[in-house]
């Protein structure tokens, strides 16, 4: 039997690299500087609930899969390393983990997310409605095909890497559905629920009319995980949930020169 610790995230405006300021200003365009604030405490939230699970986890040897590493080893550590020091909490998780013995695994083809890294980087820079309503146009275009395209191959890599007995962890946006496509012999612990994830995500931009279910959402996303510690270091994890989002995109770009 093989494990797989599937965490679906939310990103930090840190993952984006030099999107981080653009990304940031749209988010307090679009719902105001109070709710961003709110988004903000609730996504550290999310992490400070996710790393508090892996803390009991026995990580020598279990190897890490994360959305949009397109390389490991010494360089791959490095991506890492920056993009911890430059405050993604997706990363910071990620360094502790490999610190504690923990394996970084390439997870993906670097052609495929520099495809959607180039087109995410046009919307970004876009400075007249008119190329803006472009670059959206030509990224929903290939968003659906890139996305099932790089959930392949990240199952794929799974699939051929994590051994019998081994454990791994995938960091994945909750908008993938890689665990539809692995092996039926992996066995999946579920760290939140997907769907909830990429609810509060999607609903977020609407928060005047969907402010009660996103308040019952953050509450979900911040509160204990309960799914359990393959090989724990310490006392599995008991009790109720409580109720009521990329190795950086600039390392991208050298990555595949």
């Amino acid at each position: 039997m093989r494990t797989l610790i599937y965490v679906p995230i939310i990103h930090t405006s840190a993952d984006l690299g030099s999107m981080s300021n653009e990304v940031a200003r749209r988010g307090i365009a679009a719902v105001g500087t109070e709710i961003w604030s709110r988004h903000q405490e609730t996504i550290a939230g999310f992490w400070r609930a996710v790393r508090e699970y892996c803390d009991g986890i026995q990580a020598r040897g279990v190897k890490i899969y994360q959305d949009g590493m397109v390389t490991d080893g010494p360089l791959g550590r490095r991506i890492v390393e920056d993009t911890a020091v430059a405050g993604s909490l997706n990363y910071q998780l990620v360094l502790t983990l490999l610190n504690r013995g923990a394996c970084l695994v390439k997870t993906e083809q670097v052609d495929l997310v520099k495809r959607e890294y180039d087109r995410l980087m046009a919307m970004a820079q876009a400075r007249t409605m008119v190329s803006k309503l472009i670059a959206v146009a030509r990224y929903k275009l290939i968003k659906t095909v890139l996305l099932r395209r790089r959930d392949a191959f990240i199952a794929e890599t799974i699939n051929d890497t994590l051994q019998p007995g081994e454990t791994g962890i995938l960091f994945v946006g909750a908008l993938h559905k890689v665990t539809k496509r692995l092996a039926p012999d992996i066995q999946i612990e579920e760290v939140k629920d997907a769907k909830s994830v990429w609810d509060y995500q999607r609903l977020l931009p609407f928060h005047s009319r969907h402010g009660q279910r996103l308040e019952e959402l953050a509450g979900y996303l911040i509160g204990r995980v309960t799914c359990r510690h393959p090989a724990s270091e310490g006392p599995p994890v008991d009790g109720k949930q409580q109720a009521s989002s990329h190795g950086t995109f600039d390392e991208i770009r050298r990555v595949s020169r």
